[in-house]
């Protein structure tokens, strides 16, 4: 695959995590791979691009706010003037902001609202003209098993994520006749950041309730969005995989 061939890949959330995880995943074929993240320092980016450009991968990291629309507007149109197109965006930002809902604040809900599922409107807008031009193109939208069944004290989070599964799939209705797919994983229990910092209790709830009785890795979520990607997800549009080790069937 000559540099023209390579393929121009967006991943919000790609600074660690589940986002880091897909980068990785795009290296293997060489790709031009961009990150964009809104962490306090650079230090979790640098060390994705460290990783990265051990692959032979050339990627760039840009610190933004993905709930602001004018932010994203600027960024993007800049990327695809100095690109040409993006042809894979992967919606991977979330935050959580845990309460009972009686409890939870105005600020609470929206603040997880507007990161969780404005982001996803921002950054897919950004790109979908182009990629209806070139008629080709691969959406992936992060969701979460919460957003199927709920969790107590997350119905924020459960709406933002229920929210992505709707428009993942009315976006795809929308743009399949020009070519483009639009897909959502949902993960279940995974090793990250956002999880490590639970009490061990609210952890053993969760084993609890998983057949197969183990976390799963933000490697085997990225495999997923990797192979919606590829020709062998070529039929596929509008869906919701779970990833979730049969917490949720």
């Amino acid at each position: 695959m000559n540099d023209k061939d390579s393929r121009v890949v967006v991943i919000t959330g790609g600074s660690k995590g589940i986002g880091r995880a897909v980068a990785l995943a795009f290296a293997r074929e060489k790709a031009k791979i961009i990150i964009l993240h809104y962490d306090p320092d650079e230090k979790a980016s640098q060390e994705t691009l460290k990783l990265l450009a051990e692959r032979g991968i050339e990627a760039e990291s840009h610190k933004i706010d993905v709930s602001r629309k004018e932010q994203v507007d600027s960024l993007f149109s800049e990327l695809i003037d100095r690109h040409g197109r993006v042809d894979v965006l992967v919606n991977n930002a979330g935050i959580t902001r845990d309460a009972f809902f009686m409890r939870m604040t105005e600020e609470q809900w929206d603040t997880v609202l507007q990161v969780n599922l404005k982001s996803v409107f921002n950054c897919t807008q950004a790109v979908i003209r182009s990629m209806m031009k070139n008629r080709q193109g691969h959406i992936v939208n992060v969701s979460s098993v919460v957003g199927q069944i709920g969790n107590i004290g997350q119905a924020n989070y459960a709406a933002s994520k229920a929210g992505v599964m709707g428009l993942t799939k009315s976006v795809a209705r929308e743009v399949a006749s020009r070519g483009i797919h639009v897909n959502a994983v949902a993960p279940g229990f995974i090793e990250t950041d956002m999880t490590a910092v639970l009490p061990e209790k609210v952890k053993e709830g969760f084993l609890a309730q998983i057949p197969f009785g183990r976390m799963g890795t933000a490697e085997e979520v990225a495999e997923v969005v990797y192979w919606l990607c590829s020709d062998g997800a070529s039929y596929l549009t509008g869906q919701v995989i779970h990833v979730n080790g049969g917490m949720f069937m």
